[in-house]
């Protein structure tokens, strides 16, 4: 099981699924060798519409070949589909609710050397809040893969968000992966990781460092923030008493944000959010980064040795 990011296992996707769904048009703002979306282009040049640097056009065009009864791929960095395109994602796409996926690469501070401009850490909450868009952030290659497929099932906006880093593979093929269904990875009954994407290997690190100590935390993969897997949260929160969530993305208005909105309504239980904390990332290799906003393993680790003393 070698590392892959989730953008090369987006465009190895589009490429395959290609052959079957006719009606799959990819569009990208001039970005397709690091999307990967030059995979489908050479295989299907005639469904590949390279808009150029112009992500409000992208979005446009997206909404107007869903019209026209065609599944479009929208491909850009998750800051520009998230940001610059924002009132075309909202007004053109989400409010008339047409079938178009934007894929958005390069999210979180591990995209690195490229610095806080192009470090998305608000697309989560920004998509989150618009009607009609269901959020989804996959952990690995299958994954990504399997959302991908899915996604060809619903109708509807969907925001799916890629890494550009490459991360260990967490899962095996056969894995039972359905949009709105978050994924328990491993058992516990002294509190609950609730991880999402990049981070969902450093909960299952985290859960390894915590064995070690006597503890035993449940590990979920919440792939899909919205919508989000209420049942799950809830049977977490009253098997274990504590709850973790961990995200690459400001700690207000993503995962954790949406957790917390969940317990607070049904199950109230002590919960501490990992992610950025509500600062600016900036330039660095994607893992002393991990480490200097402290979202690493170890970090996750702490924050369950801290829940913990506020469990009932």
């Amino acid at each position: 099981m070698g590392n892959i990011a989730t953008r090369e296992a987006y465009g190895k996707a589009l490429a395959e699924l290609g052959e079957k769904h006719k009606n799959i048009v990819v569009l990208d703002a001039d970005l397709s060798k690091s999307t990967k979306t030059h995979e489908f282009e050479k295989k299907y040049p005639e469904r590949f519409f390279n808009i150029g640097i112009s992500e409000q056009d992208l979005m446009g065009t997206a909404a107007g070949l869903a019209t026209c009864g065609k599944i479009p791929f929208a491909s850009t960095f998750a800051m520009f589909a998230s940001g610059r395109a924002f009132e075309q994602v909202r007004n053109s796409i989400a409010y008339p609710n047409l079938n178009v996926r934007i894929a958005a690469t390069h999210s979180g501070i591990t995209v690195g050397e490229d610095g806080a401009s192009h470090q998305a850490i608000e697309d989560i909450a920004i998509m989150r809040a618009i009607p009609n868009m269901t959020v989804i952030n996959p952990a690995d290659a299958v994954t990504t893969t399997k959302a991908i497929e899915e996604s060809l099932k619903y109708k509807g906006p969907m925001y799916i968000r890629l890494g550009r880093l490459a991360v260990p593979e967490v899962y095996s093929d056969d894995v039972d992966y359905k949009i709105g269904k978050g994924i328990l990875l491993k058992e516990g009954k002294d509190a609950a990781i609730i991880a999402t994407g990049f981070m969902v290997h450093l909960a299952l690190e985290a859960a390894d460092l915590l064995k070690d100590d006597g503890i035993e935390a449940r590990v979920i993969d919440m792939h899909t923030i919205k919508p989000i897997d209420k049942d799950l949260i809830i049977e977490s929160a009253k098997k274990t008493g504590a709850i973790v969530t961990a995200e690459e993305h400001n700690i207000i208005g993503g995962l954790g944000g949406a957790v917390a909105e969940v317990l607070s309504e049904e199950c109230p239980a002590p919960m501490v959010r990992v992610g950025i904390k509500d600062i600016f990332g900036q330039s660095g290799k994607p893992m002393e980064l991990v480490k200097l906003y402290e979202i690493s393993a170890l970090d996750i680790a702490l924050a369950v040795k801290k829940v913990k003393k506020f469990a009932r």
